[in-house]
């Protein structure tokens, strides 16, 4: 049986002028046998760019399947995302080379971090990084509070269950 290991952590890493990006020891050990497969570099989320193993990007691209194709949003969505995602195979030295129209469209320049972020990692630029943390840290109970919903989940994470008012 093989176990999942979820991509955690934030590094503090550097753009070359060549656009490349290290991806640092511990993420890549996740990739485990999916690194000679590369990754795949995609639009992220709040200004971010996603990377993505390619077992994960082959899910997503499952899920967008069985999805209607006849949405008008799920059509936009495709049509953005496949456009502009790109392989981004890893080097010798555990690098990959951003594509220059990602790195302009996430504002992404010198330093940047890298965040494990359970099956994808996100790279952010490291100034509006530090801005999301601040303003979304001081609600980090509130927030776990609303993503375990007082689901059997939180009782796992040691999440308080919600009770009534």
């Amino acid at each position: 049986m093989v176990t999942k290991r979820w991509f955690t952590g934030a590094y503090s890493r550097a753009l070359d002028d060549k656009l490349r990006l290290a991806i640092p020891k511990p993420l890549r050990d996740c990739l485990g046998a999916s690194m000679d497969q590369g990754l795949f570099v995609a639009p992220g989320l709040d200004e971010s760019l996603s990377i993505y193993p390619a077992d994960t990007f082959s899910a997503i691209a499952e899920r967008l399947a069985q999805t209607s194709p006849n949405r008008q949003d799920v059509r936009a969505f495709s049509r953005l995302f496949y456009a502009q995602a790109q392989h981004a195979p890893l080097d010798k030295q555990g690098r990959i080379r951003l594509p220059s129209e990602l790195v302009k469209m996430a504002a992404l320049q010198g330093e940047v971090m890298l965040l494990g972020v359970q099956d994808h990692m996100e790279l952010w630029d490291a100034e509006r990084w530090q801005n999301y943390v601040a303003d979304h840290q001081p609600r980090y109970d509130g927030l776990a509070e609303t993503v375990f919903d007082g689901t059997s989940a939180s009782k796992a994470h040691g999440l308080p269950k919600e009770t009534g008012s």
